[in-house]
């Protein structure tokens, strides 16, 4: 073979290999990934956080912490810093009356006109009388005109009037570990639920665990208007169905206070007209089947002060169906007829407790006499 045939063939070689190199090399570029290079792949599409450096610190968990609660004013002394609105709306009486007893003459005519003042603040009939007759006689034996002295003798009879001696504490112990269990009745837009709300601030500020139960049931915005109550002090509320039945409530409520061991349950019931007997029946039936979890420790009944006589008409009708232990005085800074405090008293034979005295959170004041008269008298 001659030497050109051997270097054409050598040639051709060369040729066909570098020609299926490179088809080798082409092919190997349209390969799919390996399994290993795909997870990898993956891995950064799933998860792009992966791809940083490995320094960064990981983030913090979010923690929400727990609601901000209200922590109510103590009740010793909230009438002393109400007194001054007391004695602004009810200034009409405490001037009427001493500026008679200061008049250097006490003729009948300025007697009749003391009486007349007493009426008007819806003193009654027979407490009037009553004070009258006492006034007459002790500055006629004592014989004296400094109106002082008049004034110091009508503030022992006001205040011997209004009853230092009755127990206006609020029952809200239980028996046997069982929590105690306040019931609270009233007409409608007496102030009802709010009062219930601001008595659960009052408890709460005396560190007592507090259950709440929305047992008016026929007015959705009243248990909308506890739940906000109680969320701002952290007691919890027991509601039912709209339209359910208030007795089921009552029932519940008591069971969960007792299962959670609260101090003292408060029931607020719905407002009823004292006229319908069917309404009040009803009311005779929440307090029956709240009795089978644990017995009812105190029933205060809500009055509107600025009602006058009518809520006499009221606390009658309510003390034949519940047995009221007590009663609450709503909104009795709007009224210069403050002897509703003696006349109601009087005609249930029962204990003013509480008092209402404004719009705020901690208007809600425990009663008491002493400084009740004095804010009349100013």
């Amino acid at each position: 073979m001659s030497t050109e045939l051997l270097l054409i063939i050598a040639l051709s070689a060369i040729v066909l290999f570098a020609l299926v190199a490179t088809l080798l090399m082409r092919r190997g570029d349209e390969l799919p990934p390996t399994a290993e290079s795909e997870l990898e792949t993956r891995e950064e599409i799933l998860h792009p956080e992966s791809l940083g450096t490995g320094d960064e610190p990981e983030p913090e968990p979010e923690v929400s912490g727990p609601a901000t609660l209200d922590r109510p004013e103590a009740p010793e002394g909230r009438l002393v810093r109400l007194r001054s609105r007391l004695a602004r709306s009810n200034s009409t009486l405490g001037k009427g009356l001493l500026a008679i007893l200061g008049r250097a003459d006490l003729d009948q005519a300025a007697w009749d006109e003391l009486e007349e003042t007493l009426l008007a603040a819806d003193v009654g009939t027979g407490p009037t009388t009553e004070l009258v007759d006492r006034l007459r006689t002790r500055l006629r034996v004592e014989g004296s005109t400094d109106p002082e002295r008049a004034r110091a003798i009508l503030r022992e009879e006001l205040v011997g009037l209004v009853g230092p001696e009755l127990d206006r504490s609020l029952h809200a112990t239980g028996d046997e570990g069982h929590p105690g269990v306040v019931l609270v009745v009233g007409v409608n837009g007496t102030g009802k639920t709010t009062t219930v709300g601001r008595l659960a601030r009052v408890l709460v500020a005396d560190d007592r665990r507090v259950v709440l139960g929305a047992a008016d049931t026929f007015r959705a915005a009243a248990a909308d208007q506890l739940q906000t109550w109680g969320d701002r002090v952290g007691a919890p509320v027991v509601r039912g169905p709209e339209g359910g039945d208030p007795a089921s409530v009552g029932f519940d409520t008591v069971k969960t206070g007792i299962e959670t061991g609260a101090d003292v349950v408060v029931v607020d019931t719905a407002g009823r007209l004292h006229t319908k007997a069917g309404l009040m029946d009803e009311l005779g039936k929440v307090k029956r089947v709240v009795e089978k979890q644990a017995r009812v420790t105190e029933v205060l009944l809500v009055i509107d002060a600025t009602t006058g006589q009518n809520g006499l008409t009221q606390a009658r009708v309510f003390g034949e169906v519940v047995d009221v232990t007590g009663i609450v005085l709503t909104k009795l800074d709007g009224t210069a007829k403050g002897g509703i405090v003696v006349a109601v008293q009087r005609e249930l034979g029962v204990p003013v407790k509480f008092v209402g005295l404004g719009e705020g959170p901690d208007d809600l004041a425990p009663f008491d006499a002493e400084e009740f008269v004095d804010a009349l008298l100013g």
